[in-house]
């Protein structure tokens, strides 16, 4: 088990390096602009991560128990969806790192799409 989790954390440790040598270098920022800037960076922001999602009637919930099963809209492997204050901006698939849950991000929605959400 520690050795697998050692294979993950190194893959993880190479992907990321891999994905900081890709990224494009940040635009310089005038004065104002870094200011404005500033003004936003500490605003909290709901950030959700959705597995999938089921209508059930309440007498089906009032049934529920440990043990019970609650099957899902998505198949399994299929990407799950980040929210950000409920608005999908990116999707993603299931990692563990340092024996907790993460989201490794696949796709993030371009810009016309995210305003089109707006509307």
């Amino acid at each position: 088990m520690a050795d697998n989790l050692d294979n993950i954390a190194d893959k993880l440790e190479s992907e990321a390096a891999a994905a900081e040598a890709t990224i494009a270098p940040t635009p310089q920022l005038d004065e104002a602009s870094e200011r404005n800037l500033k003004l936003i960076l500490d605003i909290p922001l709901r950030v959700t991560v959705e597995l999938g999602r089921t209508k059930m009637a309440v007498s089906d919930l009032l049934n529920l128990g440990q043990g019970s099963v609650v099957e899902l809209s998505k198949l399994a492997g299929e990407p799950m969806e980040v929210l950000v204050n409920d608005k999908l901006i990116a999707r993603g698939e299931a990692v563990v790192v340092n024996e907790k849950f993460g989201v490794r991000l696949t796709d993030i929605i371009s810009t016309k799409e995210r305003v089109e959400q707006l509307k």
